[in-house]
């Protein structure tokens, strides 16, 4: 039997504010059609606010143990457990796009334990999380314990895209398909990232990174590696095709 909360008895005069997105009101609201995964949302902001620092994230394991949390979804449903509805939840927030989700690994290498963590679909949790994925991101090292090892699944073209860039019309999905059919996945995921950090979100550039990788060699650039001639200064990394469309 769902649980009973005590009423509410009104706002105090003195609270600190939560700051969420306009765009959690007018174009994310709108989409969500599970109690649950609202409230997921709108708990998560306040979570995320309560944090201090560039690397603000949720991880898995403490929004499992989160008891106010857990009440809050025990009131969604008589046959499911509070957990089982939370897991629910995260799994629709990701499917969304609300989340980005970044397994880490501990322990054994052969029986490792996995915790997940999550991050805001903002730009700078796009940004975190591409250079998490490059082991670029510093404050990383704060946070994990020396054995922990990253595993991000590696998506499709098609969820890097609307992830990273925006909503995918007809023509994109065609160009994305026949990228997908003439590059590397490993290839299409880092030009991504490179484009994330670089700010340069437009699939001509991506396809430009990926065309200069395949005439000049991704492994060798000036000496060095193509992720790290591209990233080192990504402010600056214009291929020559696409600088009449990007400005500095």
């Amino acid at each position: 039997m769902a649980k009973k909360l005590p009423g509410f008895i009104g706002f105090p005069e003195k609270q600190r504010a939560v700051v969420v997105p306009d765009s959690f009101f007018v174009d994310l609201l709108p989409q969500i059609d599970d109690l649950a995964e609202l409230k997921l949302t709108v708990y998560a902001f306040w979570l995320l606010n309560e944090q201090s620092g560039d690397l603000r994230y949720l991880a898995g394991d403490d929004l499992r143990a989160d008891e106010r949390l857990l009440a809050s979804l025990s009131l969604e449903s008589d046959l499911r457990t509070p957990h089982a509805t939370l897991e629910d939840a995260l799994q629709r927030a990701v499917a969304r796009n609300t989340f980005l989700r970044m397994d880490v690994e501990t322990g054994d290498v052969e029986e490792p334990e996995r915790t997940d963590w999550y991050f805001l679909n903002t730009a700078k949790g796009r940004r975190t999380v591409a250079l998490i994925r490059q082991g670029k991101l510093g404050e990383l090292q704060k946070v994990l314990p020396e054995e922990a090892r990253l595993h991000v699944e590696r998506p499709n073209v098609f969820l890097l895209y609307e992830q990273n860039i925006g909503l995918m019309t007809e023509l994109i999905a065609e160009q994305l398909r026949d990228m997908e059919r003439t590059y590397p996945p490993e290839w299409i995921q880092e030009a991504f990232e490179i484009a994330v950090i670089a700010n340069k979100r437009a699939l001509r550039y991506i396809q430009a990174v990926l065309r200069r990788w395949e005439t000049e060699g991704k492994n060798e650039t000036n000496g060095r590696s193509g992720r790290d001639s591209a990233t080192q200064q990504p402010k600056d990394y214009t291929p020559d095709e696409y600088s009449d469309i990007i400005r500095q």
